[in-house]
């Protein structure tokens, strides 16, 4: 799976990345053997619905998955060539909030509400750049001001309670962005915000991305949100990626059925009044137990034989776009002559 081609040198490479959690029932296999790469200066959106392992996946790069019950049981997290994976908590820390700074889904929880929002974007740069705090005030100030926060000497002294929604997740962008992090994480940032202040949003994340050439990954539900600021697009199912590409090839030439059935579920301009959204049926498996093959072959229309007990492999569709579907596979077209869903590989 090889990146946009103009991108930079890599920046993070996710290798082989499985994350379980104990619980009553077993063990969730949230996250299973998944691999990606972040190019310096590139903007990914990880997509796909609630469980798909988008933020699990997320945690796990910043270290914060909570142990027990999660697991990491295999791969590497390497930033730089470091594996972040093999880091004690002490060295982890001066990573988080310095080399990757994180945006959280809802500003509200992520912020105290005991301290003003000048001191919380504060901690940050005197933890890791040992400013003084006359030094520090001022970098805060100059922080508000680039997040599009009016006032910024008032405001800093103020609390979370006084800001409205879209203001406070500004503040969470300002604290992400204190220490200039070679990577930011956003998770679904604009989740908790009305559309008109996920467009502002999203407009201001482009526009620090560019100027700062930062590479984010935009953790996400909705493919709508991220044909405007993302370079590459990644697809997870089932704990797993099963499509990567770039914006282009994702929207215009999508290959797994999942990535299909997602957009074929917008609603498009070009799309006739009584012309019906098409959903995707049934639910996703249980990664309690997880499926011997394809995670999406129980909704797939176009499963063979072979999706319910073989994982399928990645097949290179371009020098930039992979799908893990067998209907891709070389062998695909000889197979399909057997007869559909009798078809095997």
């Amino acid at each position: 799976m090889k990146s946009t081609p103009n991108a930079g040198r890599t920046l993070l490479d996710v290798k082989n990345l499985s994350v379980s959690f104990d619980v009553y029932g077993g063990e969730v296999q949230a996250v299973r053997d998944v691999s990606l790469r972040i190019k310096e200066g590139e903007a990914v959106a990880i997509v796909g619905e609630s469980g798909s392992g988008k933020s699990v996946t997320a945690q796990t790069i910043m270290r914060l998955i909570q142990t027990p019950p999660g697991r990491i049981k295999q791969g590497q997290v390497l930033l730089d060539g470091q594996d972040l994976l093999t880091l004690s908590e002490k060295d982890m820390q001066k990573v988080r909030g310095n080399k990757i700074g994180m945006i959280f889904q809802d500003p509200m929880t992520s912020l105290n509400p005991t301290m003003t929002v000048g001191k919380q974007i504060m901690e940050g740069l005197l933890q890791h750049q040992k400013l003084s705090g006359e030094e520090a005030k001022k970098r805060v100030i100059e922080l508000l001001r680039t997040v599009g926060i009016p006032n910024p000497e008032t405001r800093l002294k103020q609390y979370p309670h006084q800001f409205s929604g879209g203001m406070r997740q500004r503040v969470v962008i300002a604290i992400a962005l204190a220490c200039n992090p070679s990577l930011l994480i956003a998770d679904e940032p604009t989740t908790a915000l009305d559309v008109t202040i996920q467009a502002q949003i999203l407009s201001l994340m482009k526009d620090l991305q560019q100027k700062m050439k930062t590479s984010i990954i935009l953790i996400t539900h909705d493919l709508g949100i991220v044909a405007d600021i993302c370079d590459r697009v990644i697809v997870m199912y089932a704990g797993q990626v099963v499509e990567t590409g770039t914006k282009r090839e994702i929207f215009n030439n999508p290959q797994h059925p999942y990535t299909k059935g997602l957009l074929k579920s917008l609603p498009r301009l070009d799309q006739a009044k009584d012309e019906p959204l098409i959903p995707i049926f049934g639910t996703p498996p249980d990664l309690i137990k997880p499926p011997e093959g394809c995670g999406f072959c129980s909704r797939c229309d176009e499963a063979m034989r072979i999706c319910e007990t073989v994982v399928p492999e990645f097949t290179e569709i371009s020098g930039t776009q992979a799908v893990r579907c067998w209907l891709q596979h070389p062998y695909a077209k000889r197979a399909g002559s057997a007869g559909g869903k009798e078809a095997s590989v």
